[in-house]
């Protein structure tokens, strides 16, 4: 099953203590919970750090410091890094939507990690050579490097947004009705519109094509479907009671 809990954050060498409690509060923003900082140049537990993290100083104290690189990605089996560098030994590079299509599944597997280097210089070549993949920020030629806490949060949605997708949630959006409960409500519809001889029992489809384009535009959920076979259901009820008063 794949899971954040299972994504690690990275930080080699990081310099302000504003971005660390920066990223620890992106990281609680998009449901990460494991910090781990390589050579700190910066005290994680002072007082910036606290306010930039605001509500996620927990995180803070739970982040794991290390002295060496290798021994804070020995339990990842796949590690992606962050960076601009784009030697001739190093191909294929990924944008953050892909590297959250590629890290996300791995995660069923076991840990893995997202990388970042210094705000000044980035990750150097010798700590490139533990990655995997590599991940780049597609910027502006005149200001290509970014803010490393605004980097890692740019990496966080996407992962956590594609995550969220997964268990069929979408922020802001509502889950759309599956095609049987869309079907089963058009058979309905369909034999309610022919019953009050509103569509051509002949050629019934060709104006429920046009009702089933603007349902399909509308995005209907679940709840919505019923209330419109509950419409449906009214109508019958009309229907048949007009015909039994006319008898």
């Amino acid at each position: 099953m794949m899971t954040l809990d299972n994504v690690s954050v990275v930080l080699v060498g990081p310099q302000g203590p504003l971005n660390i409690g920066s990223v620890c509060r992106a990281m609680m923003n998009f449901g990460f919970s494991d910090l781990r900082l390589v050579n700190p140049e910066a005290n994680h537990l002072g007082d910036e750090a606290r306010r930039m993290a605001v509500k996620a100083g927990g995180l803070l104290d739970k982040a794991t410091v290390y002295t060496d690189l290798g021994e804070a990605l020995a339990d990842c089996h796949l590690v992606l890094g962050t960076t601009r560098r784009f030697g001739k030994y190093r191909e294929e590079f990924l944008h953050p939507d892909e590297a959250a299509r590629q890290l996300l599944p791995m995660t069923e597997k076991g840990r893995v990690a997202l990388m970042f280097g210094r705000e000044d210089m980035g990750l150097l070549t010798s700590e490139l050579d533990h990655c995997h993949r590599f991940v780049t920020i597609p910027t502006c030629d005149a200001l290509p490097s970014m803010n490393l806490a605004q980097a890692v949060s740019l990496c966080l949605y996407e992962t956590a947004k594609l995550f969220g997708e997964s268990l069929g949630k979408t922020p802001g959006r509502k889950r759309q009705a599956d095609g049987n409960v869309l079907e089963a409500m058009f058979t309905h519809m369909k034999r309610t519109l022919v019953d009050i001889e509103f569509l051509d029992p002949a050629n019934p489809d060709h104006i429920l094509r046009s009702f089933r384009r603007i349902f399909g535009r509308a995005g209907l959920n679940d709840r919505e479907v019923r209330i419109l076979h509950g419409l449906w259901s009214r109508i019958d009820w009309v229907e048949a009671d007009r015909k039994k008063k006319s008898e």
